[in-house]
């Protein structure tokens, strides 16, 4: 089985370009910096890493519309490999996520409160969080209310 699942924001506007013939399809090209679990103990000192992942058709199309850099994301997709040979000559290896999914990994009010904003009606974000104290955003129910007094 081959399956990826990432959470992380975008390092860069995503990369968008068309395929030629009849039906042009959209790809996105992008990189999320995923935080590493332990990164203290990383014996490297990085506390991210840096994963490419490219999307294609209408998952490219969403993420060409509404992310940009900062934005924060979960993907779902698989793990390619593939090679070239580059204009020196060299044999190059490539890993890359074929996303397949993707989704918005935080509300517009907590992209705000970290300086990344997320577009408004943008198709996949999460519910955005009640302002103020915690509890506010229920019913407020009269005390003695019995459950055949509750509107549901």
């Amino acid at each position: 089985m081959n399956k990826v699942i990432l959470m992380g924001r975008l390092t860069r506007d995503p990369e968008i370009r068309y395929s030629q013939g009849d039906s042009a399809m959209a790809i996105a090209r992008f990189s999320l910096a995923v935080d590493r679990r332990f990164a203290k103990n990383s014996s490297d000192g990085q506390t991210a890493d840096f994963i490419n992942c490219v999307a294609f058709s209408k998952t490219a199309e969403f993420i060409e519309k509404y992310t940009h850099k900062g934005t924060k994301l979960v993907v779902e997709g698989r793990i390619q490999t593939g090679s070239y040979t580059n204009k020196d000559g060299n044999k190059v290896y490539t890993t890359d996520v074929i996303v397949e999914n993707t989704e918005f990994a935080e509300s517009k009010a907590s992209a705000a409160n970290s300086g990344y904003a997320v577009p408004e009606n943008a198709e996949g974000t999460a519910p955005a969080k009640p302002e103020g104290k915690p509890g506010e955003g229920f019913m407020n129910v009269a005390d003695g209310l019995d459950d055949e007094g509750l509107p549901f």
